[in-house]
């Protein structure tokens, strides 16, 4: 949550594109300055040349698929800021998080939080809800359909579950989920844009209900897509999958990224 209103006012957020890798552009063989001021092995640059290689390799050959595809996502223009409708209503007997009302983003507590049986149910009362409203959100993605017709829908389900949307005013972002289209990284502003065959979008959904948020997040295709899309989803998937199993008291974050980079 603590970066939601980086896109605020822009769908130009920040943005990954292929061709940040050249193909055919040397990697420097030069030694690199470590942080302790002395040089990497150069077995060591070799192992980082390689992995930049496998990773040009494989950009190459999204190009190509991408290329070759029907669905050609190559010529599709960059994504454009749309029009931002007005902020959607709660009900004043929805409760609120602290945090609306203002516009900068809440700090973190420095109290280390211990739940008790009750509080572990009402986190699982918000993941559901959210999961649920997420599952909506899937059914929306349509050609046409625009990113502020998924926001309004979901709202309105929130709201009618007595939840309140998390993200909505959330350090002053003014919309109920998050939609980033395409190149756009996360938290993308839902707007006018209307979705299109071929596009992906991430939507990410949280509630706050009872005093508890429950978050979820996903990433669907508009129509038919890529197969090298297909494939790129399938493998984030079963990524996370992955650093789930890890999860559990006492291990370390860290264990969760290598479970996942392993991967």
């Amino acid at each position: 949550m603590a970066g939601l209103g980086a896109c605020l006012g822009s769908r130009s957020s920040p943005t990954f594109h292929a061709s940040g890798f050249l193909a055919g552009r040397p990697v420097a063989a030069s030694p690199v300055p470590a942080r302790s001021g002395k040089a990497i092995a150069p077995s060591r640059r070799f192992v980082v040349s390689n992995r930049l290689a496998w990773v040009e390799d494989e950009l190459l050959e999204i190009r190509k698929s991408q290329e070759q595809s029907p669905v050609n996502l190559k010529k599709r223009p960059p994504l454009r800021r749309g029009k931002i409708s007005p902020q959607l209503p709660v009900p004043e007997h929805i409760p609120r998080p602290s945090y609306v009302g203002s516009n900068k983003p809440q700090e973190l507590s420095s109290v280390r939080q211990i739940h008790n049986a009750d509080g572990i149910a009402g986190m699982r009362a918000a993941c559901k809800l959210a999961a649920r409203a997420l599952d909506f959100a899937g059914t929306l993605v349509k050609p046409s359909v625009t990113t502020n017709e998924i926001d309004r829908e979901v709202h309105s389900m929130i709201i009618e579950a007595g939840a309140y949307p998390s993200q909505l005013g959330y350090g002053g972002f003014p919309k109920s989920i998050c939609t980033s289209l395409n190149e756009c990284v996360c938290h993308g502003v839902p707007d006018s844009t209307q979705l299109q065959t071929g596009d992906i979008i991430n939507i990410d959904v949280n509630v706050f209900l009872n005093g508890y948020h429950g978050g979820a997040s996903r990433t669907f295709v508009c129509g038919e897509v890529d197969e090298s899309i297909k494939h790129f989803l399938k493998a984030a998937e079963e990524c996370l999958e992955k650093g789930i199993t890890v999860c559990r008291d006492g291990v370390n974050y860290k264990k969760i990224g290598k479970k996942i980079s392993n991967g």
